[in-house]
């Protein structure tokens, strides 16, 4: 198996445990936050998630393993509707479909760089100064922003922040494997841990109220989108083709969000949580009456 082989296999079983761990969060939110085995598994979810994409950075460019990341919202799908039992319409399924298209073309037209991406320390402290204010600015519109617009601004400041913190992981990888633990730089590990735990704890946020699809969604579209940015112009990532390929993986990305943004509003009801059956009397098929409580 190639290196591209172990990004992609890497990324698809993160993106697994992400999905799972993204319910066991709404869970938690439901619940006021309370319970030790809760957190318990929604951190241990997100550990493994979190861990297999520290690795499959190492084989494959930030554009691909964060691009792959999307696939978290059509893991969470099935456990979706398993949970409120409602049926996915073939309107999704084409979403997700695009979202798929979108991302295998990505993937066919992703060059990984020749030169180790490494960081230096003026680099690294920019970079977690912009992201810093970027987080800062979309948690402070969110103080003022109604439910659906507090959840969407929390969770793209999530993203904003695992974005950033997959790219720095990759720097601190890169300098440990070509010069040893020496070489690794104290600020960008602290940076990866610091942006890494607020990414965590604004997706936790995000989902109170909110329901499941809509923050996910958001977070499976700012993550990549900047991390592939800021991996472009840190590592010099490209693409095959030159000018016309970077003009197909604008087109790919365009479809990958119009997919992932259709899975979020398709199976989201118009007060942001996820439609559920409406309950029956006993011993009848009629209902009650009253709308089935979701959460």
């Amino acid at each position: 198996m190639g290196a591209l082989g172990w990004a992609v296999g890497l990324s698809l079983l993160s993106a697994a445990s992400y999905a799972v761990a993204a319910v066991a969060q709404e869970r938690l939110a439901e619940h006021g936050h309370r319970g030790l085995s809760r957190w318990a598994a929604a951190l241990s979810l997100t550990g493994a998630g979190v861990l297999l994409h520290v690795i499959a950075l190492n084989f494959g460019t930030v554009a691909v393993v964060q691009a792959l990341g999307t696939l978290t919202l059509i893991f969470a799908l099935p456990i979706q509707v398993i949970r409120y039992r409602t049926p996915l319409s073939r309107a999704a399924w084409i979403d997700a479909g695009l979202t798929v298209l979108g991302l295998a073309l990505i993937l066919s037209l992703s060059v990984d760089s020749t030169d180790p991406a490494l960081l230096g320390s003026t680099a690294v402290r920019v970079l977690a100064a912009i992201t810093a204010g970027v987080v800062f600015v979309c948690v402070l519109a969110a103080r003022w922003s109604g439910p659906r617009a507090r959840a969407m601004l929390l969770a793209a400041a999530a993203g904003v922040a695992f974005g950033i913190a997959s790219v720095l992981s990759k720097a601190v990888l890169a300098s440990f494997t070509s010069d040893g633990f020496g070489a690794v730089s104290a600020l960008a590990v602290a940076m990866v841990v610091a942006f890494s735990v607020s990414g965590y704890l604004l997706g936790q946020l995000s989902y109170k109220g909110a329901g499941l699809a809509t923050p996910l969604a958001t977070v499976s579209v700012s993550n990549p989108l900047v991390a592939a940015l800021a991996g472009v112009v840190l590592f010099d990532e490209r693409v095959r083709f030159g000018a016309a390929g970077l003009v197909l993986v604008a087109v790919a990305g365009l479809v990958m969000t119009w997919g992932v943004v259709g899975l979020a509003r398709r199976t989201t009801t118009p007060d942001g949580g996820v439609a559920a059956p409406r309950p029956r009397r006993a011993g009848t098929d009629e209902p009650t009456g009253a709308e089935g409580v979701t959460r």
